[in-house]
């Protein structure tokens, strides 16, 4: 229903992604429910406009305080962002006007003038762990929020969506141009799903690190944090969202007792011609090889509507098919290896049984 109008229309679609947010109708009509990780916080979320210079550090402030944790950042060129963890009792509605809530941001503005400080928005917030029970109802999907609510502490929630919609939007692509056979819908929530529960577990670890455990966490936090960088590879494994490798699949063809790429994910170089992989590959299959192809391969691999990317000696692509014990690598339109291996030939008929089509 045009909500402006009133008026009513009806579309037919063949599929339907329920992309509707954390109070997803979609997910409600198909009778999928949340389940709870538990982790649920109360936040206060500020926006303020003002032209005057806060002379604050551009990059994301967190304040690790269990009395009352905050995140500040700048988000445009005259506006800035501010989030407090609510206390028992407390609204949003305590904080609609400027007299009560610059005692919370003055940290931040210093002696500007309230007057100076234009307040756009005022919400309350609550930072869930959450993940749903199905994500598909036959042919109607659970995406985003819809699927699954992360705590905001790594900032990875519209990731996490985007990373939904590229693993199914080309499964979808090749089955309604014929490349894929339905079945191949079922790895959606599969695959997703595994890499979703791990990010929620670290973004309730980091937000448990920096909000919780009263004065003795604060001591902790006071010691030990500032010398957290100095521990060999903590700051990248922190830091890190890659997705964890994908478990068997008809997508995902892992050997079963010897290492491989299959399941990871391919990296994304600039090549010799200055564009990225990605950009290359647009949307198709590819085959990443060390070997240059005999005729009838690179025929083959063309006929299939993949593309075929040479790894160059000593360049990214050619150091990691080395680390993986593989001379080649069938990558997914999405980016996950589907198989990898030293057989190109075994590799392009694996395409053609995987549906390999170009699915752009």
């Amino acid at each position: 229903m045009d909500r402006s109008t009133g008026e009513r229309h009806r579309v037919l679609a063949g599929y339907v992604l329920g992309c509707d947010g954390a109070n997803s109708l979609t997910r409600t009509a198909i009778g999928a429910s949340m389940r709870d990780l538990r982790f649920a916080q109360r936040w206060l979320v500020v926006d303020v406009d003002t032209e005057a210079d806060l002379a604050a550090w551009e990059g994301v402030h967190q304040v690790c305080d269990p009395h009352r944790p905050a995140t500040y950042m700048r988000i445009g060129a005259t506006r800035y962002r501010w989030e407090f963890r609510l206390r028992p009792g407390e609204t949003a509605a305590d904080y609609q006007a400027m007299d009560r809530l610059h005692p919370l941001i003055a940290p931040w503005t210093k002696d500007i003038a309230p007057e100076r400080l234009e307040l756009l928005r005022v919400a309350e917030y609550t930072f869930r762990a959450q993940l749903a029970d199905r994500w598909r109802e036959r042919r109607i999907f659970l995406l985003g929020d819809a699927a699954h609510l992360t705590p905001p502490f790594i900032g990875q929630g519209m990731g996490a969506g985007l990373r939904d919609a590229s693993n199914l939007a080309w499964k979808l692509a090749g089955v309604l141009d014929g490349s894929l056979s339905e079945r191949v819908l079922d790895t959606y929530q599969a695959e997703r799903e595994p890499h979703v529960r791990t990010l929620i577990r670290r973004a309730k670890l980091v937000g448990t690190t920096m909000t919780e455990g009263g004065e003795l966490g604060n001591l902790i936090r006071a010691a030990v944090v500032p010398r957290l960088h100095r521990v060999p590879g903590l700051q990248q494994r922190m830091l890190r969202s890659e997705t964890p490798a994908r478990r068997r699949t008809d997508l995902v063809l892992r050997p079963r007792l010897r290492r491989t790429l299959a399941g990871t994910l391919c990296p994304n170089p600039v090549l010799e011609h200055g564009r990225r992989l990605d950009e290359v590959a647009a949307g198709r299959f590819a085959i990443v090889t060390a070997i240059h192809p005999a005729a009838g391969q690179h025929a083959a691999i063309d006929r299939r509507g993949a593309v075929l990317l040479l790894a160059r000696p000593g360049s990214e692509l050619d150091r990691w098919l080395l680390g993986g014990d593989a001379t080649a690598a069938a990558i997914r339109p999405d980016g996950t290896v589907l198989s990898a291996g030293r057989d190109l030939s075994a590799l392009c008929d694996t395409l053609l049984r995987s549906g390999g089509q170009n699915t752009s």
